[in-house]
Order: C-alpha cells, then sequence, then structure tokens
C-alpha cells in the first residue's frame, strides 16, 4: 500500500501535539518488566511477513502516536528472533576472555541475567517471552542443547542457567532499577525512539503490513539532520491493539538493520499459570542476589567511616536532536594506542579506533554502525550517534 500522504509530517503546530503523544507513551509501558533486563541494544530480526499488505483505515502518525499510547496489553505470549548488527570486529582470541566475565563464569553467576543477558547485543538468537500483568513475566533464551530462562512470579525474580545448572535468585524490588532502565521489547525501544520527535524529526505512516500473523501500520520516525549515523527508524503497530510489534533501526550508510525487533508469533492470550512457575532443580547451585556485590578487599572494617564515592559528572550536551554530542572531562589522559598496549586487546582496540586530527589536537574516533565516540589526548570524550566528522567538528568548535 502507497503512503498515506504528506499531511502525516511532522511540521510548524504538529510538533507540539506529537511531543504530547510520545509523553503519554512513555507512560505506558508493557509490563513485560523481565524483559528490560536484555541489552539496551538489542533487536529482534524482522518478524516474518504474509504476503500483500492489509486494507486499514487510513490514520495520521499523531493519532497513531495516540494509540500507541493508549495501548495497555496486560498478557501475551510469543516468540521473537534477535539479531543485533552493530558492525565491531571478531573480538578473535580476545572473545573468550571477554565472554567468560560476561556470563559470570568467574566470581559470579552463569544464570546472572545482568550478565548472561549481554549476549544479546550481538548475532543472531531465538527467545520465548510470557506475560501476564505486572508481576508475571517469563524470558527464555534458546541456545544449542540448552536454554536460560529469566522468570519473574510475584515477588521473586529466578534466572536458571541449564547449560550450568546454576540458578539466581532476587526479589522484584532489588531487580526494579535494572529492569527499568533498559528498553528491550518493541514497545520500550519506540518510546525511547519517540523522545526524539521534535522539529528535527519526520514522523509519517508509510502504508501497512502484516506481522506474526497480525495487521499493523507502518510509522515511519526520521531525522530532517544531516550528520546522524541514525538512518530511520520503521515501527510496526498492531492495528487492533496499538501495541509495536516489530522496531527496525537502519543506519544512515545504508546496509543492514543495527537493531529489529519483532515478533515472528504472537497471542494477547492469558498464559497458563504454571508458565511463571519455577522451582530450582535438584543439585543446582543457587546464588542470591547481591552474593558477590561486597569483596572482602572493599569491606568496611568495624568502626571505620565508609569511604566516599565520587560524584559522577554530568556530562555536557552540544547540539541538537539526533546530532546531540554528549562531551565528558574524565581528567585523564587520552586512550593508549593497541602498540602501547599490546597483544589481543591492543589488535581489538586498532580495529576500533581511527586516529584523527584537528584544532582540539588529537584523538581516537572509536566507532559502530550506530553510536561514535572520539576521545581526545586529554581525556575528553565526545559520544552520540554522529559520524566522525560530526565529532571532530564539535570538538573543534568547543
Amino acid at each position: 500500500m502507497a503512503p498515506y500522504g504528506s499531511d502525516d509530517s511532522t511540521t510548524g503546530d504538529e510538533t507540539d501535539d506529537l511531543r504530547s503523544g510520545r509523553r503519554k507513551a512513555a507512560r505506558y509501558v508493557v509490563p513485560v518488566a523481565v524483559m528490560g533486563v536484555a541489552a539496551a541494544t538489542i533487536g529482534l530480526v524482522p518478524a516474518l511477513a504474509d504476503s500483500g499488505d492489509p486494507d486499514l483505515p487510513e490514520i495520521s502518525a499523531q493519532r497513531l502516536i495516540e494509540k500507541i499510547a493508549e495501548s495497555d496489553v496486560q498478557q501475551l505470549s510469543g516468540t521473537v528472533r534477535i539479531n543485533t548488527d552493530l558492525g565491531l570486529p571478531d573480538l578473535g582470541g580476545l572473545g573468550g576472555s571477554l565472554a567468560s566475565g560476561a556470563t559470570g563464569s568467574g566470581d559470579g553467576s552463569a544464570a546472572d541475567p545482568s550478565a548472561k543477558l549481554t549476549e544479546l547485543v550481538s548475532g543472531s538468537h531465538t527467545l520465548r517471552v510470557a506475560a501476564d500483568g505486572p508481576d508475571r513475566q517469563k524470558l527464555s533464551l534458546l541456545e544449542d542443547a540448552a536454554e536460560y530462562s529469566l522468570i519473574h512470579n510475584g515477588k521473586d525474580v529466578w534466572g536458571y542457567d541449564s547449560a550450568s545448572n546454576e540458578v539466581f535468585h532476587a526479589t522484584a524490588e532489588e531487580s526494579e532499577k535494572s529492569r527499568e532502565e533498559v528498553p528491550a521489547t518493541p514497545k520500550g525501544l519506540t518510546e525511547e525512539a519517540l523522545k526524539a520527535v521534535d522539529d528535527t524529526t519526520s514522523v509519517t505512516v508509510d502504508g501497512t503490513a502484516h506481522v506474526a500473523g497480525r495487521d499493523a501500520y507502518r510509522l515511519v520516525i526520521k531525522p530532517k539532520q544531516s550528520g546522524t549515523t541514525v538512518g530511520q527508524i520503521t515501527v510496526a503497530v498492531d492495528a487492533g491493539t496499538g501495541m509495536p510489534l516489530k522496531f527496525t533501526l537502519t543506519p544512515s550508510s545504508g546496509g543492514a538493520a543495527v537493531v529489529d525487533v519483532g515478533f515472528t508469533q504472537v497471542s494477547f492470550a492469558k498464559p497458563a499459570a504454571s508458565t511463571f512457575d519455577f522451582t530450582p532443580p535438584k543439585g543446582a547451585n543457587v546464588t542470591e542476589e547481591g552474593e558477590f556485590e561486597a569483596p572482602a578487599e572493599h569491606s568496611e572494617a568495624p568502626g571505620s567511616k565508609a569511604p566516599e564515592r565520587a560524584e559522577e559528572a554530568e556530562p555536557e550536551i552540544i547540539g541538537e536532536g539526533w546530532n546531540s554530542i554528549a562531551v565528558l572531562d574524565t581528567g585523564g589522559e587520552g586512550i593508549p594506542s593497541g602498540s602501547e598496549v599490546g597483544g589481543d586487546l591492543g589488535g581489538f582496540m586498532d580495529s576500533l579506533g581511527d586516529k584523527v586530527k584537528g584544532e582540539f589536537g588529537e584523538g581516537t574516533v572509536f566507532k559502530t554502525r550506530l553510536v561514535n565516540a572520539l576521545i581526545t589526548e586529554d581525556g575528553t570524550v565526545y559520544v552520540g550517534a554522529v559520524t566522525k566528522d560530526a565529532l571532530v567538528k564539535a570538538a573543534d568548535g568547543r
């Protein structure tokens, strides 16, 4: 189906209405709290599409944003796939050591979700998800001959890694902060994208699609500015419920999507109560939340005063809209070169970074297909979803 017309573009007075709509959207998060710990950059490959586009009533971009805000899906189950392509190089020999640390095979638990689900930031994965209101959610990561499950049931949060037979346990209150900080569902990612809607953004409705057997509208969010690494964001919004079913972020450089989030199968029926039951298997090693958070060497001695924590400096924000760049003065020295570091880590750093020069001096740009960062010799960091040239220009003008 052809786009619904230029009257859906966000210009002039409609910007304020769109801002109001996205603020409402931010208050109506699908209560799939467990999925929030997956990863900030997680994406799901495009959901399976049926042939042909559904014939749906025309709708404006403003009304579709309001429909997202009004969506209040409490129950669902389905299958999703994950594919994230940030363009990072092969870690080679370094990958094994980083992976062992990320999965908690050192001092932590292999079932700890904060470590286990970092695997989702790259490559392709398959998930099964289920939710029944704000107190019951389940996410299962399917692996070769193994499965990792994260279950929230009432006051309990359980993580179980079948490969190692390890269990992680926490209360919902202890895990709440991490769940709120990371948008990992199509709806959560869409709400984050809608926060960027302003005069620098075009928002349109570009026809319809079938996603996971559901009729959906295609909402397109596109920067008007040059210099950003974001090409456009496309969201498939369920015509019936208003819930985002698929989120796709493509880079301005072209090629495959950097982040793709979508259901391949979804049902809004109430899942069976047994879906959220969990009892640690016999012989499993159970780790409680916080068990590895206070190493002995950092423990407070009886009668001693706890050390004061250094306050984290708030970054300076320069630029506007999609060209916003965060600037942080670390007060330290720049990143050493790969030759100075040596070994696998040195090679990895060299593969990521480009040496640059400008009026600011010299520095290194560390790049992905979405987010780039310039670190100068004096330790100043410039980071944003902008090109290398935009970072250098920002450093020269500061």
